[in-house]
């Protein structure tokens, strides 16, 4: 089966393998897990952050960093396709007591000048600002990265309004990978950042939540409320920094596939900036994806007619070639 649902599917490594069964841990909860301790260390170094907090999901680490950055009665600014609006169960509003203020966007991508018209300042009618959500690379955007001179203006001009500025980089290491930028560069002037280790760099569970040392002792307090005191995490942990020192390197394979996808449906693979290729069909989509699974190929549909492809380390070029040509046969039938 070739499956492009998403890289959230794949498998670890060997090296990820050996590493967890080897793993030294303790109790993690009393910060006593020496393999996490390591990772959370490597993780703020090089994200260029005092800090950093595993965490077990991305959503996760997303509705912490929002609970840090908010107060009930407040608005979060986002992209109108933006992870944390439309598919982490409103966990802005359940867990941060916050309205999620949506700007449309045509590629996910914000710019100042859309985001400066619905700040909201305190007053007896508005539910006052309390922070800008960037999503690098943006999942429903197609993978679609934001200039680092966007996200240094936004983060300057947030700042200079009182407004905090979180990166969802959940896939932060394609982004690397596709710009040539440091971790630590992106997120330079963002104050929090979450980045998944269990995507494109390929460990089993994880990701980290970096930013100021203060905010990740309180963060590591809602971790535990949210019900992520792992314990003897180490074993997970230990594949994380596998997933670290590894994967990078080998992410501008996976977007070499994606533009070799998007060329057989259709889109101009210039446009394609890491793994994510999504198009439009006419057809019935959950009659399309049925065929696709009778061929082995495994893809998700994501609302109306939008089929979404994303490459990863468990599908090779072969692979990706021979999807290519089933979904060629299958839009031009």
């Amino acid at each position: 089966m070739i499956d492009l649902r998403s890289d959230t599917v794949t498998k670890p490594t060997a090296s990820m393998r050996r590493a967890m069964a080897e793993a030294e841990v303790g109790d993690d909860v009393y910060r006593e897990d020496p393999t996490v301790n390591a990772l959370e260390a490597r993780a703020a170094e090089i994200l260029g952050k005092p800090a950093a907090l595993f965490v077990p999901t991305g959503s996760m680490g997303n509705a912490i960093a929002i609970k840090l950055h908010t107060h009930h009665g407040q608005e979060v600014i986002c992209d109108d396709k933006a992870h944390i609006l439309d598919w982490e169960l409103a966990m802005t509003a359940w867990f941060s007591g916050c309205l999620a203020r949506p700007v449309p966007t045509r590629d996910g991508i914000l710019s100042w000048s859309a985001i400066e018209p619905v700040i909201k300042n305190p007053g007896g009618f508005n539910a006052p600002t309390a922070m800008v959500n960037l999503e690098h690379p943006h999942n429903m955007g197609g993978g679609t990265l934001y200039a680092i001179a966007a996200i240094d203006e936004i983060c300057q001009r947030a700042h200079a309004r009182n407004l905090n500025v979180h990166m969802d980089g959940a896939r932060l290491f394609n982004a690397v990978a596709r710009s040539g930028l440091a971790p630590a560069r992106i997120v330079a002037n963002v104050d929090t950042v979450m980045t998944c280790l269990s995507k494109g760099l390929g460990a089993p569970v994880g990701s980290l939540l970096a930013g100021p040392a203060d905010l990740i002792t309180r963060a590591r307090i809602h971790r535990k409320q949210l019900g992520g005191g792992m314990r003897q995490a180490g074993i997970l942990a230990a594949a994380g920094l596998v997933a670290l020192a590894e994967s990078p390197q080998r992410m501008h394979d996976d977007h070499a596939n994606a533009r070799l996808l998007a060329e057989a449906v259709g889109v101009d693979p210039a446009t394609i900036q890491t793994n994510i290729v999504i198009f439009e069909i006419q057809s019935n989509p959950a009659e399309f994806i049925a065929h696709l699974q009778s061929e082995a190929i495994r893809a998700s549909a994501i609302g109306g007619q939008r089929i979404r492809l994303v490459t990863h380390y468990d599908v090779s070029r072969q692979d990706c070639e021979r999807a290519a040509s089933v979904l060629s046969g299958l839009l031009h039938s």
